[in-house]
C-alpha cells in the first residue's frame, strides 16, 4: 500500500539507490527513516494515515540511511488527490538538512542542559516543531489516557478516574502504542512530549 512508484534522478542521488532498486519496494524499508524520538518509517505509517484522511501534512525533520550514512532532510508531503483511487497519493519532497539539523540538536540539548532548567521547561523546548509523530491522529479518549499515562497513573487508575473497565483502557493503550510506534508506554510517552501531542 505504501510502495514507491516514481524515483527520480534527485533521490537517486541523495539515497544511493537507482529507480530500479526503489519502484515497487515499501517505502518505509526504502527510507528507513527515523525522527529525534527513534524509529518511525513502519507500515503503520502517521503519515499516510494523515493522507487518507485528508489531512493536510505539515513537513517533518527526518533522518535516513542514505548512501551508508545517517543523513537529516526535511521533507514535504503533498497529497495527490485522484477521484478513482480508494487511497491518495503522496509525493514525498526531501530537502537535505544535515548540518543544520544537527546544530540545532547540538544546541537545543546543550541549552536544556546547561541551564538549569526543569523538566517541564526542557520538555517545552525539546520539543521538536518538524517532527512527523506530530501528525499522528489520537482520538479524544485515547488523548486523555496518554496524558494520564504521562502523570504516572496506572491503568487501574486510569479506568477508576474514567468510569471505564481497565481493559478498555487497556485496549486504548494498545491502539495509542500502535500509532505512535511505541513498544512501551513511556516511549510513548516520550514521543508524544517531544511532538508536542501532550
Amino acid at each position: 500500500m505504501h510502495n514507491i512508484v516514481f524515483w527520480n534522478e534527485a533521490a537517486e542521488s541523495c539515497f544511493g539507490i537507482n529507480s530500479e532498486e526503489a519502484v515497487g519496494k515499501s517505502c518505509a524499508n526504502v527510507v528507513q527513516g527515523y525522527d529525534e524520538c527513534g524509529k518511525f518509517c513502519s507500515s503503520d505509517c502517521c503519515v499516510f494515515d494523515a493522507a487518507e484522511k485528508r489531512r493536510n501534512i505539515r513537513n517533518f525533520d527526518l533522518q535516513v540511511h542514505a548512501r551508508d550514512l545517517k543523513q537529516w532532510f526535511n521533507v514535504s508531503v503533498l497529497i495527490v488527490n485522484d477521484d478513482e483511487s480508494t487511497y491518495p497519493s503522496t509525493l514525498h519532497i526531501f530537502r537535505q538538512i544535515d548540518t543544520r539539523k544537527r546544530l540545532e540538536v547540538l544546541v537545543r540539548d546543550f541549552v536544556a542542559r546547561e541551564t538549569g532548567l526543569s523538566g517541564e521547561q526542557a520538555r517545552k523546548i525539546s520539543a521538536v516543531s518538524r517532527n512527523p509523530t506530530r501528525e499522528t491522529s489520537l482520538t479524544d479518549r485515547e488523548a486523555e489516557i496518554l496524558r494520564h499515562l504521562a502523570g504516572g497513573k496506572t491503568s487501574k487508575e486510569i479506568s477508576e478516574k474514567l468510569s471505564i473497565s481497565r481493559s478498555t483502557v487497556n485496549n486504548h493503550v494498545q491502539h495509542i502504542l500502535k500509532k505512535l510506534g511505541a513498544h512501551t508506554r513511556l516511549e510513548a510517552i516520550r514521543r508524544a512530549e517531544n511532538s508536542g501531542l501532550i
